[in-house]
């Protein structure tokens, strides 16, 4: 056939290809794809050595469809999802090219399949090639009226001719037909070379046909040296001298294959349609080739034209290659329908599982924005809670805070009250004990402790000796004292030396001699040392010792008035001292004056071994005239004492006839003559009012004498406040450390409240009492204490009071 004939000239024109071969067939998976396989199987297997590889290309997946036949991008749906999706395409890609891999394998020749996902086709395809060496690639081309409309140079076979490698030789097919071929370099090259005439593309198209070399010369020409023009054109142009001498002769062949090509291509167009509608997603089809293909065999003259093109298309029997096209096609929509069915009901499933999984999330969302409002609540209620409490717990912690302070101030009260109590009930006692005679206010010490501390009655011990005993000074508990021995050994004995020596004991005042302690046993009598000796040795300047001021004589005075007002009215009886005079008046060492034998001349009075058994106790000139005359003792004997010694104050001379001698001065005006000089300055009016004083005490007549606590000692207190005025002028006097005996053993200080412990040392209270808190042995002598009472030692307060007053009063 004529037909038959122009194919196999034009497929003698294509170069071949050096074995071993390999083609490529790129398809898009519709029905017309079985034409280009044909087409290919046809052309390489006669050559030898062949492998076929199917080339597909669909664009990159970026939705997944839904049940409901909308499509979600890829990028909101999980990764398991996106991949089962990618990977029902793949299998629905091999599904569909299956059958055309089957058509490759039924020639016994090896078929491979390359799907390929990309969205530019013309590059996949050529990046394809040259990955797996591809020596012919047969693409398929548009089916376009070469009469009817022009071909469009940038189509997508155009595309791939231009992005295909050189060294791969490209075929463009349409309808079983080639339509057109870009040669590789190599046979551009060498047809080239056998070319003689190098003339254009439009010289050699346009050439007469006179022998088949000669056409394929003028083909191979035309595919080498005019890739510029439309593939179509060339087409058209290179079988036009082919179809001149066949038109004439092959009318009712035409005629007759015209009837079953438009049976054919009518039964095509309802299997593309058809497809068309199942499968809406291939690519590559066009309407505009259906149309312009009817258009062109409905018009007489374009058939004839169109009869060229496609009269090498299978010309076996319709109705053989309908049935196969239609069991094609229908096995194609069996197996398509088959993964429709999976693919639906994997649809369902995922639908009612999403369905489910959304109820359930749902649900849990609800369940947990309840929980979460609840735990809000309980955390707002739970905060509440915390704050109420942390405001009880601060309530509850200042109350606790002020609670503590209370008690604390509450018990620090009660235990001072307490110790107040205790001291004040301990006082009581001692005050009715004292009352009752059952407290010894005294400290007993022993005859060897007294002879021990005399060096047994040494004779350097010894600093006086009177009428009624011996006196030594030594120390006794760390304490200078002076032991007054006496001389009869039954005084001791008598009621009347206990009787006394009681009454001595309780008896304190700053101007009274301080009894420290006694030895009844032998008649030791203990008093408090006086360094500076007895009035009447400073009077009479005794081993040289300096003068007494007159401001401190005038002070020695009232200091003497005072401790006999304070004797004279001491209860129950009033206690007559019967023996004043300088001797018996002794200065410590800040020349304050302290009166001593206070109840001991009475009592020694009653001794009757005394030679003065029947006669007044005291000392002539100091012994009061009626006393000396009735036997009467009274209170005014010891103001006529007073007076006389106030006179021997004031002259320092000797009593006998003295008041005579002071009369005469004051009659005479001459009291400065006889004033004692070596006192200072004598202040006139107070230096006579108080010689007229001395001299109203020491009138003959009991009656006469002035009241000692209502008129001598006021007047002898404003005469002690000019002497104080003096001393603070700048008139200095004596001044010395404190005795030692007012030095606590424990603090090394002078004491405030003195008081006698067990031990029968005396001692600051707070220092004695905070160490028999620790301990149970003397201080002193670091031997057990009998008991720890302690008794107030006021004799030696009262002696602490007068030096502390001495020395506010001395001049720095």
């Amino acid at each position: 056939m004529a037909g038959t004939e122009i194919t196999e000239q034009v497929d003698q024109l294509m170069l071949p290809s050096p074995p071993p071969l390999t083609v490529g067939i790129a398809i898009d998976g519709r029905s017309k794809s079985k034409y280009v396989v044909r087409w290919a199987l046809d052309k390489f297997i006669p050559e030898g050595s062949v492998r076929f590889k199917l080339l597909h290309v669909h664009p990159r997946i970026t939705t997944v469809p839904t049940p409901m036949g909308n499509k979600i991008p890829i990028s909101q749906v999980r990764e398991d999802v996106a991949a089962a999706n990618r990977k029902d395409v793949e299998w629905q890609t091999t599904e569909m090219l299956l059958p055309f891999k089957k058509m490759i394998t039924q020639k016994k020749v090896q078929a491979d399949l390359a799907i390929i996902e990309s969205d530019d086709v013309a590059n996949a395809i050529a990046e394809e090639v040259t990955k797996s060496n591809i020596n012919k690639l047969v693409v398929g081309a548009a089916s376009h009226g070469m009469f009817t409309r022009r071909v469009k140079k940038h189509n997508l076979t155009s595309r791939i001719s231009d992005s295909i490698p050189g060294f791969c030789t490209v075929y463009a097919v349409s309808n079983g037909k080639l339509s057109s071929i870009r040669p590789s370099d190599l046979e551009s090259n060498s047809s080239i070379r056998d070319d003689s005439s190098k003339t254009s593309c439009s010289t050699n198209s346009g050439g007469t046909y006179t022998s088949s070399s000669h056409r394929d010369s003028l083909l191979a020409a035309s595919y080498s040296h005019c890739r510029s023009s439309s593939l179509p054109m060339q087409r058209f142009q290179a079988l036009s001298y082919i179809n001149t001498g066949f038109l004439n002769s092959g009318t009712s062949t035409l005629e007759a294959k015209h009837s079953r090509s438009q049976s054919v291509i009518s039964e095509e167009l309802d299997k593309d349609v058809f497809r068309s509608d199942i499968f809406d997603s291939n690519v590559g089809y066009s309407e505009t080739q259906n149309s312009s293909f009817q258009s062109s065999m409905t018009d007489p003259q374009s058939f004839t034209t169109y009869q060229g093109n496609t009269s090498d298309a299978p010309s076996d029997s319709p109705s053989h290659e309908s049935r196969e096209n239609i069991n094609f096609e229908l096995e194609k929509l069996r197996v398509e329908l088959r993964h429709v069915r999976g693919m639906h009901a994997i649809a369902q499933t995922e639908a009612m599982d999403a369905s489910r999984k959304a109820d359930e999330l749902n649900r849990r969302r609800l369940e947990e924005a309840m929980k979460l409002k609840e735990i809000k609540l309980k955390e707002s209620i739970a905060e509440k809670l915390a704050r109420q409490e942390k405001e009880r717990y601060e309530v509850a912690r200042k109350e606790a805070v002020h609670m503590m302070a209370s008690a604390q101030q509450e018990a620090s009260e009660r235990r001072h009250v307490e110790m107040k109590t205790s001291r004040d009930v301990k006082e009581k006692e001692k005050l009715e004990n004292a009352l009752h005679g059952h407290v010894q206010q005294y400290q007993t010490f022993t005859w060897e402790e007294i002879v021990s501390a005399t060096s047994s009655f040494s004779e350097s011990c010894q600093i006086g000796m009177g009428a009624y005993g011996t006196v030594y000074k030594c120390s006794l508990h760390h304490t200078d004292v002076a032991v007054k021995i006496l001389h009869s050994n039954e005084n001791h004995n008598s009621k009347q030396f206990q009787q006394e020596l009681e009454i001595l004991s309780k008896v304190w005042h700053p101007h009274l001699l301080l009894l420290v302690g006694a030895c009844p046993d032998h008649g030791c009598l203990i008093y408090e040392y006086m360094e500076n000796g007895s009035l009447e040795d400073r009077l009479k300047r005794k081993d040289n010792t300096p003068p007494i001021p007159w401001f401190a004589r005038f002070r020695i005075a009232w200091e003497v008035a005072s401790a006999l007002v304070f004797l004279h009215n001491s209860k129950p009886k009033p206690i007559i001292h019967r023996d004043l005079k300088p001797a018996n008046i002794l200065l410590d060492h800040n020349f304050v004056s302290k009166i001593g034998d206070v109840g001991l001349s009475t009592m020694l009075h009653a001794d009757s071994s005394l030679s003065m058994d029947t006669g007044p106790v005291g000392t002539l000139c100091y012994i009061d005239p009626e006393y000396q005359r009735t036997g009467l003792i009274s209170p005014k004997s010891d103001v006529y004492a007073l007076g006389m010694v106030i006179l021997q104050l004031l002259t320092a001379k000797p009593v006998i006839a003295l008041t005579h001698t002071m009369e005469n001065a004051m009659e005479n005006g001459s009291l400065v003559e006889i004033l004692d000089r070596e006192a200072g300055n004598w202040p006139h009016e107070e230096t006579k009012e108080l010689a007229l004083l001395a001299l109203s005490c020491a009138e003959l007549r009991r009656r006469d004498r002035p009241d000692l606590k209502d008129k001598v000692l006021p007047a002898l207190e404003r005469l002690k406040e000019v002497a104080d005025r003096a001393t603070r002028a700048g008139i200095s006097t004596v001044r010395s450390s404190p005795p030692n005996h007012f030095i606590c053993p424990i603090l090394k200080d002078v004491m405030k409240d003195p008081c006698v412990a067990a031990d029968g040392y005396s001692y600051e209270r707070k220092a004695i009492e905070k160490w028999l808190e620790e301990n149970d042995k003397s201080p002193m002598t670091n031997l057990p204490l009998a008991h720890k009472n302690l008794i107030p030692n006021y004799t030696l307060l009262s002696a602490i009071t007068e030096w502390n007053s001495m020395e506010k009063n001395a001049p720095l």
